[in-house]
């Protein structure tokens, strides 16, 4: 672990009960930042509180108006982490509307609502670091992956908005891109991903999820919580507008 000091930053991180955002809430604490951890698993958030003292914040960003109303008192963040995010695998013709919109509300209205209340605090400041856990799929596409590959795309465009706007004020905006991360989200694509694909599940990781990356073996969480980590830092200053692939080589393709 790299040493990094964000101790007197506040961080903001959605999807914090679990995967990438648990990673990324207790990387950022061991830094010494505050952490305020949104998610809408209370139980998880009790767990990453006693284990790192973040602030737990039970929000549903499905229900954009509550979720901003439920983190009222905690928009003073220096760093917002925007992490939540669910995926659904179907062909488009069978696609469910409802389901599309659900997926772009969670991962593209809410990161946006979101960052709208934190800049004015941190254009204050004169500081502020937004990390938005994009995907390759921000910058490449896969069939049937329809919302997942549009929010994506939209948070993309979102997060270089942030850069041009922010620059003036002392503030980053950046995706970070993966490829596929050990995280439940993942496990729990396997099977819709065989039966969409008609293989086994054994062969989805080999087959699908690993097919298109040089380096054969899924990203750990921590790994993407590391570069979050460095991209909050002063150090990554000049670091803005952009997509930063950790992909092992996916997108070298």
């Amino acid at each position: 672990m790299v040493a990094l000091d964000l101790r007197g930053r506040t961080a903001l991180v959605t999807g914090a009960g679990s995967g990438i955002g648990r990673s990324v809430a207790v990387r950022l604490a061991a830094a010494g930042a505050r952490v305020v951890a949104v998610d809408r698993d209370a139980e998880a958030l009790k767990s990453l509180a006693d284990e790192t003292g973040a602030v737990p914040v039970v929000a549903d960003l499905a229900d954009p108006d509550a979720a901003e109303a439920g983190l009222d008192g905690h928009l003073d963040a220096d760093v917002l982490v925007n992490n939540a995010g669910l995926q659904h695998v179907s062909p488009l013709e069978e696609f469910p509307p409802e389901r599309f919109a659900y997926i772009q509300t969670v991962m593209v209205e809410a990161p946006f609502r979101l960052v709208r209340r934190v800049l004015p605090h941190m254009y204050a400041r004169g500081w502020g670091r937004v990390v938005n856990i994009s995907s390759v799929h921000g910058l490449r596409s896969s069939p049937f992956k329809a919302a997942y590959v549009t929010a994506k795309h939209a948070l993309e465009g979102l997060s270089k908005t942030v850069a041009l706007e922010g620059a003036a004020h002392g503030v980053t905006s950046n995706c970070i891109n993966p490829s596929y991360v050990r995280t439940p989200l993942v496990e729990g694509q396997i099977s819709a991903q065989a039966a969409t694909h008609g293989i086994a599940e054994s062969e989805v990781i080999e087959k699908i999820m690993l097919t298109s990356a040089a380096i054969k073996r899924l990203i750990e969480p921590e790994e993407v919580a590391e570069l979050v980590a460095y991209l909050c830092t002063d150090a990554a200053g000049f670091i803005t507008g952009a997509s930063v692939s950790i992909d092992g080589g996916w997108t070298a393709h």
